[in-house]
């Protein structure tokens, strides 16, 4: 077995692995923080593997399924474009270059294979009417395992015969546009706090907020030190709170115990 077919295998197996996540309650083993890692040990680079990971991760951190909208394959671009970025000795612009069409694509072909699952549906409405709760959990494994397949196959072809091709379409692409794509994945943690303090600012958290900044930027206290001076605050305020509350409460008990006598 020559070392392009292990390797290929090997990365196949990690697309297998990965939408695995979704069946044993969405451990987050599937995104491109926990992927990257494993392509890069599979190709002998693993610091840098979470180093692209790590990027992607912020470039896909939206990539989630609202409503009706299907997000890019996050498992299969983010497989392929760290491999292929690994392997060409390229770095994160490239592998942002690479991950996002090839995230797209993986959706159209999702897309067209999912087709059958309309039919797998009505097989799982006659095991219901029957009450045959075991055929109805032996349907849904069936789903999950031909997504695991469709991924797996993907990455597998994708890196065995897509190696020659990527370094091709890489090499035309100009040099300012993958410097570019580094400096927006530079970016992409400004946009990441930015998104999660819109979901979580408020009056009461804002200072907080810029007391962590304060401390990290003026007095060089390392996030770790800013984290758990944090907890501190947390549980000085909370118990302070929890306090208050079975004072007041005592208060009134003693207030309607006077006004009954």
């Amino acid at each position: 077995m020559s070392n392009n077919l292990l390797i290929s295998l090997m990365i196949g197996i990690i697309g297998f692995v990965g939408p695995l996540d979704f069946a044993f309650g969405s451990l987050m083993f599937s995104r491109p923080i926990v992927m990257g890692p494993l392509v890069g040990l599979v190709l002998g680079h693993f610091t840098q593997g979470i180093i692209i990971g790590a990027s992607l991760e912020l470039v896909f951190m939206g990539a989630i399924s609202v409503g009706a909208y299907l997000p890019p394959d996050v498992i299969v671009g983010g497989v392929l474009g760290t491999a292929f970025a690994i392997s060409m000795g390229k770095g994160v612009g490239a592998a942002i270059a690479i991950a996002m069409p090839i995230a797209m694509l993986s959706l159209a072909v999702g897309n067209l294979t999912s087709v059958i699952f309309p039919a797998l549906a009505h097989v799982g409405d006659k095991y219901a009417s029957e009450g045959k709760s075991s055929g109805i959990t032996a349907l849904m494994w069936g789903i999950g395992l031909i997504e695991c397949t469709r991924r797996g196959v993907l990455c597998f072809s994708g890196y065995f015969i897509g190696s020659a091709g990527m370094n091709s379409l890489l090499n035309a692409i100009p040099q300012n546009i993958i410097d570019g794509l580094q400096v927006a994945a530079n970016l992409m943690p400004a946009i990441g706090f930015a998104i999660l303090l819109q979901m979580i600012l408020s009056r009461n958290v804002i200072p907080y907020f810029f007391l962590g900044f304060l401390l990290s930027a003026y007095l060089k206290i390392p996030v770790l030190g800013v984290a758990i001076f944090g907890l501190i605050i947390i549980f000085i305020t909370t118990k302070f709170n929890s306090t208050n509350s079975n004072s007041v409460a005592n208060h009134s008990e003693e207030v309607l115990d006077d006004e009954d006598f």
